[in-house]
């Protein structure tokens, strides 16, 4: 059976699974409008024919197949494991047990390869220009997609994914039985909400002005449904005195008019909340803390939510940055690189991934302010496996410090993309071990466009140069210490 977790949010990172419940233990909650339970067989039948596009397969996937056919099989087959890794913690995030999570994914090797597609259709260009994705962008990407087929298919999204590419079939009789006590009202708004989507207004004879105005920022009718559907108090909205002000001002700050829609579809809510008395008093509070104001509209875009938290719940991550030694002045800067860190529970996420760096010699406020993004990953999915690689490779707790505090990014990369890779061919390099504890920025390269070229070229010419040499300069300062290696090579 599947199961759903009573309250879903789509911004806490998919750090810890939560308890799975039955359908007879759970109760509505007094703010039942984040999930709702239907049967099976009543949720199918009422899917609009655009939902169910979902379940069909795709027609043209030329760009993913070709950034497919560029990729060598074991970059596809680690990228793969990533993406069920990803899919799994998604699942157990919405309540499904360890085991029942592992069945899925052992059903689902077609839907895998469709998030395959997906990914390689977004980041087609960095595919193509030898960019490779670090462990975070891969997760970023999927778990923004499984999210949008969540908001649309709700507790039947496992069936959806075990049945890929086809619509599952059940019979009534299987289907879960809903919960005592459904709360029709919350139904019913949802029905209505969704309703006013395509329906006339009756002083206008014209779609109502607010849906008007979502289509010409260039919305889908899709789109627009699915803000409905998880926001229902949105169809009422005031055009001119909620939505037209929000955008308009985010508009100012320069946020593009096509990420408009990406904000609006991710946080509805922010067209509920004044202007005057809420939003822009917020952004002045975050200012004082440093926020970049002239960065507004990438720190929105990256993450529209972060005008929507409560003051104590921001105080409470403020005062973590702060216990942990991060400058007033840093703070700001680390908000406006990375404001999910405001997302982050201090308890479960921040303070024990604090702790285990600190463990291995770390400056936890240097690495903080270097690379925020760490503290957004699974211990034991993510970090963990990091320091055994390296322990398993014969390096020192010490030495494993020392390459975090010198890179920070070292922990956000894949292991089996990136790091097991760029080991084997570092192996092949004449350095010893100890180069990498000096400069584990190696890790940070590409090892077709750069590592491999370069280090052929050096092999080459005959002359050596420290590892940091052969990567980090700009290929002209490259060529040109290069150049007089070979001279006073032949000189000597």
């Amino acid at each position: 059976m599947f199961v759903v977790a009573s309250s879903i949010c789509s911004d806490i990172p998919l750090l810890k699974p939560i308890k799975m419940k039955t359908f007879s233990s759970i109760q509505p909650p007094h703010n039942f409008h984040s999930t709702l339970f239907f049967s099976y067989t009543s949720i199918r039948t009422q899917l609009p024919s655009s939902t169910r596009v979902f379940f069909s397969q795709e027609k043209s996937d030329t760009d993913e197949s070709l950034s497919v056919k560029l990729l060598p099989p074991t970059l596809l087959a680690a990228e793969k494991e990533e993406a069920k890794a990803v899919l799994t913690l998604f699942l157990k995030k919405r309540g499904l047990s360890n085991a029942n999570a592992a069945r899925t994914i052992n059903k689902s090797d077609p839907f895998i390869d469709h998030l395959l597609s997906k990914l390689h259709s977004k980041h087609k260009t960095w595919y193509l220009s030898g960019r490779e994705l670090t462990t975070l962008e891969i997760r970023d990407a999927l778990i923004s997609y499984l999210e949008s087929l969540y908001e649309e298919h709700g507790e039947i999204l496992v069936d959806a994914v075990e049945n890929y590419p086809n619509p599952p079939v059940k019979d009534k009789s299987d289907a879960p039985i809903p919960p005592p006590n459904p709360s029709p009202a919350v139904d019913s708004k949802k029905v209505k909400a969704v309703s006013r989507v395509s329906g006339i207004d009756p002083a206008e004879g014209n779609l109502r002005p607010h849906i008007a105005y979502l289509m010409e920022l260039g919305m889908n009718t899709d789109q627009v449904r699915s803000i409905m559907r998880r926001f229902p108090a949105f169809a009422y909205y005031s055009l001119e005195g909620k939505i037209k002000p929000v955008v308009e001002f985010f508009l100012e700050l320069g946020v593009p008019k096509e990420k408009i829609i990406i904000i609006l579809t991710k946080r509805p809510q922010l067209c509920g909340i004044s202007l005057s008395k809420n939003l822009k008093p917020t952004m002045k509070f975050f200012e004082s803390l440093g926020v970049d104001k002239e960065q507004w509209a990438k720190v929105i875009y990256r993450f529209p939510a972060l005008l929507t938290y409560s003051t104590q719940k921001i105080n409470e991550s403020l005062d973590f940055l702060r216990e942990f030694g991060v400058s007033e002045e840093n703070i700001g800067k680390i908000l406006t690189r990375c404001p999910t860190i405001v997302s982050y529970s201090v308890e479960d996420n921040l303070r024990p991934t604090a702790m285990y760096f600190r463990s291995l010699g770390v400056d936890v406020g240097l690495l903080l302010f270097n690379c925020p993004q760490n503290f957004g990953l699974s211990i034991e999915a993510n970090i963990k496996p990091v320091t055994q690689f390296f322990l398993e490779r014969g390096y020192t707790m010490e030495e494993i410090g020392i390459m975090i505090k010198r890179y920070g990014m070292l922990y956000t990369f894949s292991l089996t993309e990136n790091l097991m890779p760029k080991w084997d061919y570092f192996l092949t390099m004449d350095y010893p071990k100890s180069e990498l504890v000096k400069f584990p920025q190696f890790f940070g390269y590409s090892l077709e466009q750069r590592i491999k070229p370069r280090y052929t070229r050096v092999k080459i010419s005959g002359v050596r140069l420290l590892l940091n040499q052969v990567l980090s300069l700009s290929s002209s300062n490259f060529e040109e210490i290069l150049r007089k290696k070979i001279m006073k090579m032949q000189v000597d």
